[in-house]
């Protein structure tokens, strides 16, 4: 099962690397889900709002399209719904704070030598793996 895993985790990442340069390519503007996101929420997007709403639609929907070509999907989320609510209020703060996402410093900074996305990336990867070390060794919550 590893194999695939690495596999489908290849293929995922050649797709979004690819959807990222072709959306800068098209638009001259970072794929970054926060900033779609926020510029709807905000009021800053209405002059691309179609675009915004189709980017952010593909996200929630086309996980839902491909449900059937699994027979099971094991995400190892928590069933502890307080620890789930907490995740996401905290995602969304760090990534107001950080002025961007994964996808918008991970992908996009980090291809393009960023010097602010890969020192973002950077605290994304410190601050998770302190989070499961705290939250899972530590707490046993998840």
């Amino acid at each position: 099962m590893l194999q695939q895993d690495w596999i489908m985790g290849a293929i995922g990442g050649l797709m979004i690397g690819s959807a990222a340069a072709l959306f800068l390519l098209a638009n001259g503007r970072i794929m970054g889900a926060s900033g779609l996101l926020g510029g709807l929420i905000d009021g800053s997007g209405r002059s691309n709002l179609g675009e915004r709403v189709a980017f952010l639609a593909g996200l929630i929907l086309m996980p839902m399209m491909i449900i059937p070509l699994y027979r099971e999907v094991d995400t190892h989320i928590t069933s502890n719904l307080w620890v789930v609510i907490a995740g996401g209020l905290l995602v969304g703060i760090g990534t107001r704070l950080a002025n961007g996402c994964t996808s918008g410093h991970g992908v996009c900074g980090i291809s393009r030598l960023s010097v602010r996305g890969i020192v973002a990336t950077l605290f994304y990867l410190l601050a998770g793996g302190v989070t499961v070390l705290v939250f899972r060794h530590l707490l046993e919550v998840i």
